[in-house]
């Protein structure tokens, strides 16, 4: 099938990375109903602002107490604006799989959901695409809202976030 060894590296090299671009690996997933309420937790930090970033999100079906689907993963330097809007932005495309009729986000970021729910304007340049991809992925759902929860009632997907700053190198803030 392969005239020489080039020819055989480079297709296993190529089908590797299709693999790897066609679905993030961190995302674990546990079959769910279609339809019904869904909460999604997202977290997004930086260590320096703006300095290493992580993202995270966790989908939890209320009705039955489990977790649907978690995601973490590294995002690189930006701010922690950012990494809340990109957080959230993953986790609306996560929660997209499982078509509930109902989407409740929380957010520890006080800032991004007065933004979101029309309380406070996005002045910052640099948010204002991260804001316009959030509406565009919210108005996919039926009915979605967006709930601000203090930091300690977050403290799985901080957790999370701080998994993956821990696994791309970025030292722990000092105490």
């Amino acid at each position: 099938m392969f005239p020489n060894t080039a020819d055989r590296e480079r297709f296993a090299a190529d089908a590797l990375q299709r693999a790897i671009e066609e679905e993030n690996p961190s995302a674990t997933e546990k079959p769910v109903s279609v339809g019904g309420t869904l909460h999604l937790f997202t977290d997004g930090g930086s260590r320096g602002n703006p300095g290493q970033a992580a993202i995270a999100c966790i989908l939890e079906d209320p009705e039955r107490g489990e977790i649907i689907c978690e995601h973490e993963e590294c995002i690189g330097i930006e701010t922690n604006n950012v990494a809340e809007y990109r957080a959230l932005a993953e986790g609306l495309r996560l929660a997209r799989r499982y078509h509930p009729n109902r989407l409740i986000c929380h957010l520890d970021s006080q800032l991004i959901v007065r933004q979101l729910n029309g309380e406070y304007r996005v002045k910052m340049s640099t948010l204002r695409p991260l804001f316009d991809e959030i509406k565009e992925l919210g108005s996919l759902f039926a009915d979605i809202s967006f709930v601000h929860i203090p930091r300690e009632d977050n403290f799985r997907a901080d957790a999370l976030v701080n998994k993956a700053l821990d696994a791309c190198g970025s030292p722990p803030p000092s105490s």
